[in-house]
């Protein structure tokens, strides 16, 4: 599980380091893949691998299914963290996501995502004040 929210720097070859405690759920290899909200999704390989399979049941006779299956897998970035634990982040998923320097790494459970810094405290200004009201509705008879 990825939790916590982090803030690392990319170095100046566009490399990011990964959280201390994330790196060995990480090792084995990892996926990059444009996400919501214009973020970076990193997930470990084996959550990437059954997110596929789920896709592949969606109807491919619909467009929106095949739009979302073209930008999402053309994004896609395999990565393995070297020693540091540092993994590089490749042009068009930087461009994709405005990173520059100063990032957000947050832990969303089953995957972690990449935000530049202001952007994310700009998220969180427009949401943080809805995320009580969220509950009952992500959550219903919890």
């Amino acid at each position: 599980m990825f939790f916590g929210t982090h803030t690392p720097r990319l170095d100046e070859k566009s490399r990011l380091i990964l959280p201390a405690k994330f790196r060995e759920l990480l090792s084995s290899g990892l996926v990059i893949t444009k996400g919501q909200e214009r973020c970076l999704v990193v997930w470990p390989r084996a959550e990437f691998d059954e997110y596929s399979k789920r896709l592949r049941t969606a109807a491919q006779t619909n467009s929106n299914v095949r739009a979302y299956i073209r930008t999402f897998f053309s994004s896609v970035s395999d990565e393995q963290p070297d020693k540091q634990g540092r993994i590089t982040l490749p042009p068009a998923l930087r461009d994709f996501a405005g990173l520059d320097r100063d990032c957000v790494v947050i832990g969303t459970d089953t995957r972690i995502e990449i935000w530049d810094a202001k952007a994310w405290e700009t998220y969180l200004a427009n949401s943080e004040a809805g995320f009580v009201d969220l509950d009952g509705e992500v959550i219903p008879n919890f």
